[in-house]
């Protein structure tokens, strides 16, 4: 009876960090024109690869901190990169002068002020941290 209660307390603890994953919401300022975005979307605005919504306005990505869980989260999730991955695309891209990473804004509640004080800004948060002052248009799966 020991051995099976060690290793149900074994299975327990490694399952712990997967239940305890915070969903990750992507924002926008309440006035930005856009609803909802699709994962690719999202994906292509942290990436470099555009510089504005579908409806065309500009759109400025913001990452929070190295290191914060909603980063990881977002970067595996969203962006199909580790952390190590994300920072050497970033880092060839700006070697060859084919573009500029989106700047760290901190964590979730100064990300949250940033949007909601900047129609263009986009990034993301803690789905928790949500409130009125910015507007979710996609959610991390």
């Amino acid at each position: 009876m020991n051995k099976w209660l060690g290793s149900l307390v074994a299975v327990v603890a490694l399952s712990l960090p997967a239940l305890c994953a915070a969903e990750v919401a992507v924002i926008v300022h309440p006035s930005a024109g856009v609803d909802s975005l699709t994962e690719g979307e999202v994906a292509q605005l942290f990436l470099g690869k555009s510089k504005s919504f579908p409806n065309g306005e500009q759109a400025v990505p913001i990452n929070q901190n190295e290191g914060s869980a909603a980063r990881k989260t977002f970067n595996e999730a969203v962006c199909k990169k580790n952390a190590s991955q994300y920072k050497a695309y970033w880092s060839q891209l700006v070697f060859t002068g084919k573009g500029i990473p989106p700047k760290d804004g901190g964590d979730d509640a100064a990300v949250k002020a940033l949007v909601a004080a900047n129609p263009t800004m986009i990034s993301y948060i803690d789905a928790a941290a949500v409130d009125a002052s910015v507007k979710v248009v996609f959610k991390v799966p």
